[in-house]
């Protein structure tokens, strides 16, 4: 068992060695193709939405209570509210729909 846990860091090791040496190697100009600049712009707001979304709706115990949180906080963002509102409307609607569901 001990074995194995030495084998799964020098993985790990290794992975997160090759994810941030790797680009400095293969790149070593400026990248001017639009399709990869635009793409690479993207991955960080992609990776925190795939991160995010499933937790807001596993978070709560009714996932429509989740859901309707996510719409809700989708609406008022849309409509220039800052973070501190939107979270406490998020919060609130969240209470209240799981107090009668």
């Amino acid at each position: 068992m001990e074995r194995n846990i030495y084998i799964y860091l020098a993985v790990m090791a290794i992975v997160i060695y090759a994810i941030r040496v790797l680009p400095l190697t293969i790149f070593r100009r400026e990248i001017r193709n639009r399709f990869v600049r635009s793409f690479l712009y993207y991955v960080p707001y992609i990776t925190l939405a795939v991160m995010t979304f499933p937790a807001i709706i596993d978070a709560t115990r009714s996932p429509i209570a989740g859901a309707a949180a996510l719409v809700l906080g989708i609406i008022l963002s849309w409509l220039g509210l800052g973070l501190f509102p939107v979270a406490v409307s998020c919060c609130l609607i969240v209470l209240i729909l799981e107090c009668f569901l």
